[in-house]
C-alpha cells in the first residue's frame, strides 16, 4: 500500500494495489474509488484532501510489514 499525497493538487492517492484500474467510481464528491478488471478495489482517489482528512499525522498499528519513508 502506498499513500501519495500532490500538494500542487491537494489530492491524496491511496494505493492498494499494483493492479490497473479499469473502473472508476465516485462514491461522494471527490471520493473517488479505482477498481481494477476483477472488480477489485485498488485504489482511493481523495480530491480537496486537505479540508477531507487529517493529513498532518499518520498512526500506523500493528501492521504485518516494514514501514518505508520517502522523502518528498
Amino acid at each position: 500500500m502506498k499513500l501519495n499525497y500532490h500538494p500542487e493538487t491537494d489530492s491524496l492517492y491511496i494505493d492498494l494495489s499494483e493492479k490497473t484500474s479499469v473502473e472508476t467510481r465516485e462514491i461522494s464528491e471527490g471520493v473517488l474509488l479505482d477498481y481494477d478488471a476483477d472488480g477489485h478495489l485498488v485504489g482511493i482517489d481523495i480530491d480537496n484532501a486537505s479540508n477531507k482528512v487529517q493529513l498532518k499525522d499518520l498512526i500506523l498499528s500493528k501492521l504485518p510489514s516494514k514501514v518505508e519513508t520517502v522523502a518528498a
